[in-house]
């Protein structure tokens, strides 16, 4: 909603969503300029988060990528710190603009955020709702989740299909066949795996009218083999596709995403939120976007590393799933909480646990010096 709307203003247009308790609740935070709870991405959308974690500890836990901004987009960065005085509001569209031209879509399909989590946190306020559940795979991404339960909708999980641990789309429309949102993270957080574009455009064909299909791509830069879905975008589907630059691009700490859809789809999640970009991630995601080859070149550094990992694993007849991504899933045989703290004892910190899969845990792919230490960490802590 646009920053010169006064508290009554943005209060009006919040009880028009939700009931008359959900409104307390959260006209109650607008009026006092906060942020949602769930908006807080250290808090909810980052759940691997560990306080007092020794500063030379072995940082596998939270899917970053260890090697940060490209020289460019760092470059960018620096230079633009000095204009920090300016709001600099055309950047954005600078951003989108490419972006869409890139994705083969008019800029109008394209919104620029602090980061994928906001758009996905707003898009469960606008399509759910007490009658309208989310849904997702399970395990998948909890943020859109805990939206959910905040508003008072119903977040239903769906086992992932077993052996190919891809999202079973058949299952998700039976389970909440008048669902507001089904939420599929392609590849998917915490497995990595990659549910078929066939299976999406299945679910779009066959879902009930008024419900959208979310695909999460924060990943997808990461992937040698998946199918982006921004093509159905410019179709005019009932899709929203996000993207991030805080994988592959290496910017997290930035904070610099998009939302992909067609007008209309854009304009129901803007109201959710207000406020200008930080000239920082603007800066870097628009420089970012520039390198011709720093997808592909990432790409192999993050793939060889992983497969590496994976030989190594597999040459020990260690379980796990293998993954496109730049995390994977690790049977640990035992409960993943205690496996969890017996590599942290050797300062290596992994990934957190699903209940769904009380046993498993999930493991960030990050240097190679990161892999090493998580190697002679795993060689004390597995059998042990």
């Amino acid at each position: 909603m646009p920053p010169e709307w006064n508290h009554l203003q943005r209060a009006d247009l919040l009880r028009r969503s939700f009931s008359r308790r959900d409104f307390g609740r959260i006209a109650t935070l607008v009026t006092a300029g906060a942020a949602l709870p769930f908006y807080n991405e250290p808090a909810l959308a980052q759940l691997s988060m560990v306080r007092n974690m020794p500063a030379d500890a072995i940082k596998i836990n939270a899917n970053e990528n260890p090697m940060g901004p490209c020289p460019e987009a760092a470059e960018a960065i620096h230079n633009i710190v000095k204009k920090g005085g300016r709001y600099m509001y055309e950047s954005s569209f600078e951003v989108a603009e490419t972006l869409a031209s890139q994705e083969g879509l008019k800029s109008s399909y394209v919104d620029i955020y602090a980061g994928s989590s906001a758009p996905l946190h707003q898009a469960v306020l606008a399509f759910c709702s007490k009658d309208r559940p989310f849904v997702k795979g399970d395990p998948g991404y909890e943020a859109g989740e805990r939206a959910a339960t905040f508003i008072g909708a119903s977040a239903v999980n769906v086992p992932l299909r077993k052996g190919t641990w891809d999202h079973d789309v058949k299952a998700m429309l039976a389970a909440a066949p008048n669902a507001g949102l089904y939420y599929i993270c392609n590849p998917n957080n915490p497995t990595g795996t990659l549910t078929s574009k066939a299976d999406i455009e299945w679910l779009l064909a066959n879902k009930p009218a008024g419900s959208i299909v979310m695909v999460d791509e924060a990943y997808i830069h990461i992937s040698p083999s998946a199918v982006r879905c921004s093509d159905l975008v410019a179709q005019d589907k009932d899709i929203v596709v996000l993207r991030t630059f805080s994988k592959l691009y290496g910017m997290a700490g930035l904070r610099a995403g998009a939302a992909l859809a067609r007008p209309n789809l854009l304009e129901k999640i803007k109201p959710y939120s207000a406020g200008a970009m930080p000239i920082t991630a603007i800066a870097g995601a628009n420089a970012s976007l520039q390198v011709k080859n720093l997808v592909a070149d990432r790409r192999k550094i993050m793939g060889d590393i992983r497969e590496d990992t994976f030989n190594w694993l597999t040459a020990r007849n260690v379980e796990f799933i293998p993954s496109e991504s730049n995390c994977f899933m690790l049977n640990a045989r035992r409960s993943g909480r205690d496996f969890y703290n017996a590599m942290a004892s050797h300062n290596v910190y992994i990934g957190r646990v699903w209940p769904v899969w009380p046993q498993w845990v999930r493991v960030t792919v990050g240097s190679k010096e990161d892999m090493a230490a998580f190697k002679d960490a795993f060689t004390k802590v597995y059998n042990a």
